[in-house]
């Protein structure tokens, strides 16, 4: 493997938009050993997640270009995503009929733990008068 240096290695790394496989290949080293590498260089984590927040930051003003466009796709995910707070939510509403849209038919059945127990209970007294 080739011999990593900082100045080389942080250059392929903004180039590579901070993505790690790409600026490994560019330097000619595997994916593994230039992350153990950035991992003993603090300052390259840094400028990893700096070319990382750099490129969202791209595709927000990618995205507002679109809005200001018209372009739907684009209007509808920033309301559904930015504008939640405006009442853009996207829901999902699920109707459950019987059969032919009929109402369901519910039945609740209430289990008496009382009288379980107390023929229980029961039976437990009559076992010991036997077995006495």
């Amino acid at each position: 493997m080739a011999k990593l240096k900082f100045s080389t290695t942080e250059v392929a790394l903004r180039e590579a938009m901070g993505n790690v496989s790409a600026a490994a290949r560019r330097l000619g080293v595997s994916r593994g050993g230039l992350e153990q590498y950035v991992k003993k260089n603090p300052k390259l984590i840094g400028i990893i997640d700096d070319a990382r927040q750099a490129m969202c930051d791209n595709a927000e003003s990618s995205l507002n270009r679109a809005v200001i466009s018209g372009e739907a796709w684009a209007v509808c995910f920033t309301l559904k995503t930015q504008g939640k707070s405006r009442g853009y939510v996207e829901r999902v509403q699920t109707e459950i009929s019987g059969r032919d849209g009929e109402p369901i038919e519910q039945r609740t059945t209430i289990f008496d733990h009382s009288s379980a127990v107390a023929a229980i209970a029961s039976r437990s007294m009559q076992n010991n008068r036997e077995s006495g």
